[in-house]
């Protein structure tokens, strides 16, 4: 599902009320797309982005946003256990510390759906998380390190 530059196209005819093309074309505008078609075919993979967020199986790559309370008594030792127990689909980590002891975390991830929600749910639960927030893209991060041929000498 991911675009680039050499994709072929397809042409599709698509029949709108004249209301909802004149709302169309706004967007058009006022979201600087090039044309129609553009507008069409983001709106289309971000639905197709929403679809997949229900396919547990799917492998796709995000980041989790959390916004939490750093006074709150071992918080930041959960949420980096919440981490480490998922290492295989938390990539990287970025923390950014903001006013009044609260902190915004962004977490790199990569993995199914469901796996990806589950951690999402195990941050919300952590007391003192004030905000979580799942974010998935279509595209995925290419394998870091082949399984075969990899050696450590």
């Amino acid at each position: 599902m991911s675009s680039s530059t050499n994709d072929k196209t397809q042409r599709i005819s698509v029949s709108l009320p004249v209301q909802l093309t004149a709302e169309l074309d706004r967007m058009v505008v006022d979201g600087g797309y090039r044309n129609r078609s553009q507008a069409m075919a983001q709106m289309i993979r971000n639905t197709l982005l929403d679809h997949y967020e229900q396919s547990g199986s799917r492998v796709m790559a995000g980041t989790i946003t959390l916004i939490y309370n750093e006074a709150q008594a071992d918080l930041k030792t959960r949420l980096v256990n919440i981490q480490r127990h998922h290492i295989d689909s938390v990539i990287s980590c970025l923390n950014v510390l903001l006013e009044k002891n609260y902190s915004l975390e962004v977490l790199l991830v990569q993995g199914p759906v469901d796996t990806l929600n589950k951690i999402v749910k195990e941050i919300r639960a952590c007391k003192g998380v004030e905000n979580c927030k799942l974010v998935l893209s279509s595209a995925l991060m290419p394998p870091i390190h082949e399984k075969t041929g990899v050696h450590n000498d």
